[in-house]
């Protein structure tokens, strides 16, 4: 049984946190699914760092219900939750309801995630009523890092008054959460204060009721930039460049493969192999 939008409320409703963490293919789900995280994001990131684009505006449909339903696969326990890739919801709230449930009926996750505040209330709210599970998504917004710049939003009266009317615009049309970006801590605590629906957190500060990372970005995966926002528990990239590196040594020296890697014939077998050469 997957955990459901109800227990995430539930979470909130007992002020008891919980992890989020992205996933987009199916070992790295199966992992974060038995460490018991609650809810995976296929996060459209991956345009980032699985598919190499400089930005999440690259990323298709296709490619994200690819990885959603690897993600999905993988994962038993988590809510999984993917996000809608830039312009398949922002046209209007039709287009966004055909897109939307393609994650739920061909991917097979339970929720989708969209970006935008006040202006995208309609479609969560065309989105909710037809079933269809929502997050929102507030902040920084990574889909228009080309207009906004890559930046800490709401840093003055005027943003900061904004980004709270947007979070309770989201949570009005329906929304069972809401993600929020880079933003100032203050700003982060009386949202999150505000809304009855949990708040996620990433460069937000410490007072939301869940913290999502880019998996990519904990585990250490890159070390050419981290995010200030990222904290690294491990640095896997260490660990599989010295597996690398130790393989490929094996395999110049010859030490590998060695016998226990193979199989071999029957010595019967072998002979009248050799007496038909």
């Amino acid at each position: 049984m997957r955990v459901s939008i109800q227990k995430i409320q539930q979470y909130k409703d007992n002020g008891e946190r919980f992890p989020v963490l992205t996933a987009y293919d199916y070992p790295t789900a199966k992992i974060i699914d038995e460490a018991e995280v609650p809810m995976i994001l296929v996060g459209d990131s991956l345009g980032n760092v699985v598919l190499g684009y400089e930005s999440t505006v690259f990323v298709t449909m296709s490619d994200m219900l690819h990885h959603t339903k690897a993600v999905v696969r993988g994962s038993k326990k988590a809510l999984v939750l993917a996000d809608m890739p830039f312009m398949s919801y922002q046209v209007n709230p039709s287009e966004a309801l055909v897109n939307g449930s393609k994650f739920l009926q061909e991917a097979g996750a339970q929720a989708i995630k969209l970006e935008g505040g006040e202006e995208m209330a309609e479609t969560v709210d065309t989105l909710v009523s037809r079933g269809i599970p929502v997050v929102g998504h507030i902040g920084f917004t990574p889909q228009s890092a080309y207009q906004i710049g890559q930046r800490v939003q709401g840093k003055t009266v005027e943003a900061a008054l904004q980004l709270v009317k947007d979070a309770q615009a989201i949570a009005d049309a329906g929304a069972f959460s809401i993600v929020l970006e880079l933003i100032p801590t203050e700003v982060a605590q009386i949202i999150t204060e505000k809304l009855p629906i949990p708040t996620i957190g990433i460069g937000a500060g410490p007072h939301c009721d869940s913290q999502v990372q880019v998996v990519s970005d904990m585990l250490g995966l890159f070390t050419d930039f981290v995010p200030k926002h990222a904290k690294q528990y491990t640095e896997i990239s260490s660990v599989m460049r010295k597996g690398i590196e130790n393989y490929v040594g094996d395999v110049k020296s010859g030490s590998f493969p060695s016998k226990v890697h193979g199989s071999n014939l029957s010595e019967n077998v072998l002979n009248e192999l050799k007496s038909h050469l």
